[in-house]
């Protein structure tokens, strides 16, 4: 009897071994996969700018070089944010927080020397407008501060192809988050995801369907986390198992298996 609808992926031209360095770009479930890189040994570069959502916010990342943001930073209750961070950038001391945001610029500017694998994860295509600025986060300011719309397949393919044009060296993945952004509504989240997914089928062929793994292989809300929202660790743990058996060598695979162990060896905690 067959209860799961597959998602069939095809073979990968490339594959990901220690030898690379990987760059992993986007949502908070970037974090997760490169999480799992990082455990296993691989050397993963994961969010210098931290979590960020959309398409164009992600883009902006990798386009700041030498300055803060076009967007300077604000203070909002008590803290100093940078429009184009995570909030683990913000700051009660302003010149800290423009520390730290000039030190992941040049994490980002190293990372993209250096990396010869870069996989970005889309989460959403709404955007919040500060100025007429798209922002990366929007730290918890009045909504009134913002406009909000979504973006267009067009918008987001003109700011990625100059980028992999640039970078055209590098393994390019591309991947939508399984996260639902239940906050934009059920029905404006499943446009928003189409939108990317439009997005990116016009950008590249190398495209990892963590999404669909999540729909149709993992219909049920056990694999789902107390939210309801993100993919609870066994569904991490299962996308995660799809992708190694599509970018990793069987000797990769083993490899990694290994380092595994060892990492949770050396972070063990003895009861006595």
């Amino acid at each position: 009897m067959k209860l799961q609808t597959i998602v069939d992926i095809a073979p990968s031209p490339w594959k990901i071994g220690f030898e690379d360095n990987i760059l992993m770009l986007g949502s908070c479930f970037a974090d997760s996969m490169g999480e799992q890189m990082m455990q296993r040994g691989l050397n993963v570069t994961c969010n210098p700018f931290g979590t960020l959502y959309n398409p164009l916010s992600i883009a902006n990342a990798i386009n700041l070089q030498s300055s803060i943001s076009n967007l300077p930073l604000v203070y909002h209750e008590g803290l100093w944010h940078s429009m184009a961070h995570h909030g683990s950038f913000s700051r009660a001391d302003k010149i800290e927080a423009e520390q730290a945001v000039a030190d992941s610029i040049t994490t980002m500017q190293h990372a993209l020397e250096e990396a010869t694998v870069i996989i970005v994860t889309f989460g959403t295509a709404w955007v919040y407008e500060m100025n007429g600025q798209i922002v990366g986060n929007c730290h918890k300011l009045p909504e009134s501060t913002f406009t909000r719309r979504r973006l267009s397949v067009e918008e987001i393919v003109a700011a990625w192809k100059p980028l992999l044009e640039r970078y055209a060296d590098k393994k390019w993945l591309f991947t939508v988050s399984p996260i639902r952004h239940i906050k934009d509504g059920l029905h404006e989240n499943q446009l928003s995801k189409a939108t990317l997914l439009q997005a990116i089928e016009e950008l590249t062929p190398s495209y990892f369907p963590s999404y669909e793994i999540m729909l149709d292989e993992l219909r049920d809300y056990r694999f789902y986390a107390d939210d309801l929202v993100h993919p609870s660790s066994l569904a991490i743990q299962y996308i995660w198992e799809r992708f190694v058996q599509t970018f990793c060598t069987p000797q990769t695979r083993n490899e990694m298996t290994l380092r595994l162990k060892h990492y949770k060896q050396s972070h063990h905690i003895p009861l006595h």
